[in-house]
């Protein structure tokens, strides 16, 4: 599994999870898992 298709894997994940009334003190799912769907996104640009 390449390191791009780990980060899609893991903001989808972040996302399910941020749709589930599940208390986050102070963490914001949704915020973390559009990073890195947006780093997931932005990977082939960062490594060249």
């Amino acid at each position: 599994m390449s390191v791009q298709a780990f980060l899609y894997l893991v903001a989808v994940i972040l996302l399910v999870l941020a749709a589930l009334p599940i208390p986050t003190r102070g963490l914001s799912l949704a915020l973390l898992g559009a990073a890195c769907a947006l780093l997931a996104y932005a990977w082939p640009v960062i490594t060249g």
